[in-house]
């Protein structure tokens, strides 16, 4: 069962997080390529250029940035295939930024 991987921390003002979390991140993703459950995923630009989008009455609303205001804020995703939901959370709780933020499993809707 595939699902998604959303890694969540706060941009600035949240927990220190090391300077060796890019090799800490690499050395999870060769492990999980390397167990074949990681399908891809990237880092994500900063909430500063996101645009967010909405229609409402038929009108279309684009406002710059996020739409929420959260103390976390989603900066990367990883998609991967797992056997079960144990499965899931084991290879989320080995990602680096668990330790400095959270990463949110969620099932990828399959018909």
């Amino acid at each position: 069962m595939q699902y998604m991987l959303l890694i969540c921390g706060r941009e600035s003002g949240g927990p220190a997080v090391p300077g060796t979390i890019g090799q800490d991140t690499e050395a999870w993703v060769e492990e999980m390529d390397g167990r074949g459950v990681r399908l891809q995923g990237d880092r994500l630009q900063p909430t500063s250029a996101a645009t967010t989008v909405r229609v409402r009455d038929g009108e279309v609303l684009i406002s710059d940035g996020p739409f929420a205001e959260t103390k976390e804020q989603m900066g990367g995703y990883d998609l991967i295939d797992c056997k079960d939901l144990d499965e899931a959370i084991e290879v989320a709780s080995k990602h680096p930024m668990a330790r400095y933020g959270l990463i949110e499993v969620r099932p990828v809707w399959q018909e």
